[in-house]
């Protein structure tokens, strides 16, 4: 049988006994190191702990355990004449089977306040070596870092031993335990160290190096397009972002989309519903109370809204759920679910619902591009929504309820693919302009998608106009007020535009491209 000894030391003792039972039964010798030497021999298991095979004590508070030949030449000797001649000229015994988990680093460091000195001692050094031996030797040694790989393995030695491929896979999984562990450790020393604000003008630097560390979470039937797979990925150990409810399986498109209309109707205070078609808002509205947000959102591109993905800021109430089942939609996202509500989006078969979890925002917005990445930090700026830091530069003022409307236009804006045009009355998109090449085109689209309703309305644009024909493009719409980031060598140009024809114009010194 391959399967003759056993080495075991685990910080995770879950299904410890149960394992060591099997493995005994089927005539495996069980060798342990400290604290799960300790839990077999009380559970009545016959135990070698680690000390008879090496001849030393644990050492230094249990620091050094199993790093020592007798373990590691054990684990790594090929079972060829040469090597096991060897083990037996040093009085050594070849090692079959290791399992082994490894001290709870993320654990420690998730908790609050943790001290440094606190989590560098649950850096755990002889678990890692003693994966990385087996899974290396894995022609020879099985390795097991998984409780849930117990059953099938035990099941797998007493019926003769796992095959050449078995072991190839749990080797890959402890290799990719390994890495994520030392992740995790590199991730949490990096956030410990100290800003070089000399270097930095005052300013935190980018990072010099990022180390992804994520999980497949949900294989899809294909990607954007039929011919392309994917997949959906989250960050190791982190909640899922999303509860689903309800509906069918998420496609690779949804989870786009979902990620637009999310974070765009979370960005607002007031009950806020962000109605989203292909990434971009095609109605996006505030009000005293979500259903009410809602018909003023739907209102904006009633067209549009069919087959798109809708969330909102406020747990879902029956009357707005109500509204919302008369279209066809493809999601429903909330942060919760007033019971009633949920039982009635239930009744549409297909509908994806979904409910929040408590996942922060990403501080880091990550791009892979040909050749690399491109890294940027979050678009989180919060000084230039507040209109008391605005410059109005017109010679007519806004009144109070354009300036709430100029406000409301700038937040939606950003949420908006460049080049980026939102209409605004009410608190509540009248016409959006996503993605054109140029920016009067997406004036114009803007324009065309109000229709009667641009009359009086304002305008955000993400960036500046180059020419004042984007401003005269808005006037012939029936715009009145504009708010820009400014910036351009024609800012005189375009302010003397809107003073003729008697626009209002605020700057905010910020842009925000979406690309």
């Amino acid at each position: 049988m391959p399967n003759q000894r056993a080495l075991i030391s685990v910080s995770d003792k879950t299904g410890l006994t149960s394992i060591a039972k099997k493995l005994h039964e089927a005539g495996v010798e069980l060798v342990a190191s400290g604290g799960t030497a300790g839990q077999l021999a009380d559970a009545g298991m016959p135990v070698t702990p680690t000390e008879a095979l090496t001849g030393f004590p644990e050492l230094l508070d249990g620091r050094v355990k199993t790093l020592h030949p007798a373990i590691h030449g054990g684990i790594l000797a090929r079972r060829t004449q040469e090597h096991l001649a060897e083990l037996d000229q040093q009085g050594l015994l070849p090692i079959d089977l290791v399992i082994v988990n490894l001290y709870p680093f993320e654990r420690t460091v998730a908790v609050e306040d943790v001290t440094l000195a606190e989590a560098v001692e649950q850096i755990d050094i002889g678990g890692v070596a003693l994966l990385r031996a087996a899974a290396k030797n894995f022609e020879s040694v099985t390795v097991v870092c998984d409780p849930s790989d117990y059953e099938r393995v035990a099941l797998a030695v007493a019926d003769g031993g796992l095959d050449a491929e078995a072991r190839q896979a749990l080797a890959l999984k402890a290799f990719r335990h390994t890495a994520d562990y030392d992740t995790a450790i590199s991730g949490f020393l990096a956030q410990q160290q100290p800003q070089d604000q000399s270097q930095s003008d005052g300013m935190d630097e980018m990072p010099a190096q990022i180390a992804l560390n994520l999980e497949r979470v949900q294989a899809m039937r294909y990607g954007e397009n039929p011919h392309q797979q994917g997949a959906l990925y989250r960050h190791s150990n982190a909640s899922p972002a999303f509860e689903q409810l309800h509906g069918r399986e998420m496609s690779y498109n949804n989870w786009l989309d979902l990620d637009g209309s999310w974070q765009s109707a979370q960005d607002f205070d007031e009950p806020t519903v962000a109605i989203i078609k292909h990434s971009n808002p095609c109605g996006l509205a505030s009000a005293d109370s979500l259903a009410n947000a809602y018909d003023k959102a739907l209102a904006s591109d009633p067209v549009s809204a069919f087959g798109s993905i809708i969330s909102v800021n406020r747990t879902l109430d029956r009357e707005t759920a109500e509204r919302m089942a008369k279209l066809f939609v493809e999601i429903v996202a909330a942060p919760a679910f007033d019971e009633d509500a949920l039982a009635l989006l239930q009744n549409k078969k297909n509908l994806r619902i979904l409910r929040a979890g408590g996942t922060a925002p990403q501080s880091l917005n990550i791009r892979t591009v040909y050749g690399g990445a491109l890294v940027q930090e979050a678009d989180i700026s919060k000084a230039d929504l507040d209109p008391a830091n605005w410059h109005i530069v017109t010679q007519k003022r806004p009144d109070a309820s354009q300036l709430a409307d100029l406000a409301f236009a700038w937040r939606v804006c950003r949420h908006v693919k460049s080049n980026a045009i939102v209409y605004v009355k009410n608190r509540a998109t009248v016409g959006v302009g996503a993605g054109q090449m140029s920016r009067v085109d997406s004036v114009m689209l803007a324009g065309h998608k109000a229709g009667a309703s641009a009359r009086g309305a304002v305008m955000a644009s993400d960036a500046f106009f180059p020419f004042a024909d984007g401003i005269e493009a808005a006037a012939d719409h029936g715009v009145a007020a504009v708010v820009q980031p400014g910036g351009s060598i024609r800012d005189d140009e375009v302010i003397e535009s809107c003073d003729r024809l008697g626009l209002v114009m605020a700057l905010t010194g910020t842009r925000h491209f979406r690309h």
